[in-house]
């Protein structure tokens, strides 16, 4: 594997990535980040800004700050911080009513009011690494107020929480349930409270129990009230992305918990397998892109690539890399290059193509900012990494 790969990764990011949200990404009349760029750059104006957007950002620019290998300047961390200030005054409890509401107005008043698990998930991982960034007790007991709130508003009768208060349907996801993990995790880093791990523990217990299809491995995507798989088995879906994050949250579980012997053996058989499973099957066997969507057979439901799996395999081989689990060098050369050239050519100056189709053409004809949440978690693992 080269050695200029992490210092390709350092350069992309410091001069090109992380500098286009913080001037052409930001909004600094509202406070608030740009959920949209086009290709050249300018701001899509949308009719709603979403709080899962904001708090992507927000962590973003404070672990950047954190990380050491981007020295974002004073505005820039202020920006971000700022943007915390303005995202909590305009979005929580900004009804009246417990909790965040999931989108703004242009006008600053919500958008909608709905109560969304997903985007509470990321405005407590935004608190955490905004307190790790400052230790100010303030972003330390919002983050627990928060949690409090987050687990009586979805709260149900059995295993596991809603997707959305009111709910909108019966179905029962993994998906908000892995990202409330990584917030938990990010929590109990950045302030050492029980509370958190423990709430972990009990996401990865529900997630080897209820969300691992035992005959195949493989971690399925929605279930009924009662948590079966909502297809006969053989027609669920599954995301070869999320098997790769799942199989990285489980090695970050395994890090924090102290785990005895037996346990962090199951779990690390359960990442290795959801890893297996992902790169085996749900990989394009002429370009190693990840796909989009499979079932728990290895039937590919989407052929469409978008730019967070290919991530968040970046991220994992890091980590399995660093475990000495294997060695995957040759692979995170060829997916860094893949990265480069199909998603984040030159020509978009630390822009990206969030989607494309299955002949490689972009899907879309703008640059989402919540993909940067992926990037960056897999950029600073590459600079680390080699």
């Amino acid at each position: 594997m080269s050695r200029g790969l992490g210092a390709t990764w350092r350069e992309w990011l410091v001069a090109r990535a992380l500098p286009l949200w913080s001037e052409r990404g930001f909004d600094p009349e509202r406070g608030l980040y740009h959920e949209r760029l086009t290709w050249s750059g300018a701001p899509v104006a949308l009719p709603e800004l979403r709080l899962m957007v904001q708090a992507r950002q927000i962590a973003v620019y404070c672990r950047a700050g954190l990380d050491g290998l981007y020295e974002p300047s004073a505005r820039e961390l202020a920006q971000a911080l700022l943007c915390l200030e303005t995202v909590e005054r305009l979005y929580w409890r900004a009804d009246g009513a417990p909790g965040w509401i999931f989108s703004l107005a242009p006008n600053g008043g919500p958008a909608s009011r709905v109560r969304d698990l997903y985007a509470h998930a990321f405005i407590l991982f935004a608190y955490a690494w905004a307190f790790r960034l400052t230790g100010a007790p303030h972003y330390r007991r919002a983050a627990r107020e928060t949690a409090d709130e987050t687990w009586r508003l979805f709260a149900t009768e059995g295993e596991g929480f809603k997707d959305k208060v009111p709910q909108a349907d019966a179905i029962r996801r993994q998906n908000p349930h892995m990202h409330l993990l990584e917030a938990c995790l990010a929590l109990f880093e950045a302030t050492g409270e029980a509370f958190y791990l423990d709430q972990a523990q009990s996401l990865v217990g529900l997630a080897c129990q209820r969300f691992v299809d035992a005959r195949s491995g493989a971690l399925l995507e929605e279930f009924d009230s009662g948590w079966a798989p909502l297809a006969p088995w053989g027609r669920n879906r599954v995301e070869p992305g999320h098997l790769f994050e799942w199989a990285w949250l489980l090695g970050e579980y395994r890090r924090l918990a102290a785990c005895g012997a037996e346990e962090d053996a199951r779990l690390r058989a359960v990442a290795n397998r959801l890893f297996t499973l992902g790169r085996d099957w749900g990989c394009a066997p002429d370009t190693g892109l990840v796909y989009d969507a499979m079932t728990e057979e290895g039937v590919v439901l989407e052929h469409s690539t978008r730019i967070w799996p290919q991530t968040e395999l970046l991220r994992l081989l890091c980590q399995r890399r660093k475990n000495v689990e294997r060695g995957e060098g040759e692979e995170l050369s060829s997916l860094s290059g893949l990265f480069f050239t199909r998603y984040a050519p030159a020509r978009l100056a630390g822009g990206w193509v969030d989607r494309l189709d299955e002949i490689l053409v972009p899907a879309l004809d703008h640059i989402p900012a919540s993909s940067l949440y992926h990037i960056y978690g897999a950029g600073r693992e590459m600079v680390g990494a080699c």
